[in-house]
């Protein structure tokens, strides 16, 4: 049974690398210093989270389905998955921005609004 592989020292906490990879096949082995992808530096969790996301399309609304998650719940798995792998989410968009167009989309796919309306709206927020 092959093991998975971790990113973080259990010790220390620290990130790990990798040193040696081998080939099943030919029996090949490199050795070397091999970093870790930032997919790697997810927990389990977060990386169930990306993986629910990318099979949902990044439709929020059914990950709140799948997950039985609020809209803001997901948002905040979601910044954290982003900040995990480096990126900045800066506040303005992480909040009120953010929410407020995804109400207009939410409108604009139960015909709340016509198309026109909502594009106009969501020009107005940025």
């Amino acid at each position: 049974m092959k093991k998975e592989v971790i990113s973080k020292c259990p010790i220390c906490g620290d990130e790990l690398s990798i040193t040696r990879l081998h080939c099943h096949n030919c029996g090949v082995e490199i050795n070397g210093e091999f970093s870790l992808s930032k997919l790697c530096r997810l927990s389990k969790e977060q990386l169930t989270f990306v993986l629910l996301f990318l099979k949902n399309q990044g439709n929020i609304k059914a990950i709140e389905k799948d997950m039985n998650i609020s809209y803001p719940t997901v948002k905040k798995i979601l910044n954290d998955v982003l900040v995990n792998l480096g990126y900045d989410v800066g506040e303005e968009e992480v909040g009120k921005t953010a929410i407020q167009r995804q109400e207009i989309l939410d409108k604009l796919a139960n015909k709340e609004l016509s198309f026109d309306e909502a594009n106009q709206m969501l020009k107005n927020l940025k």
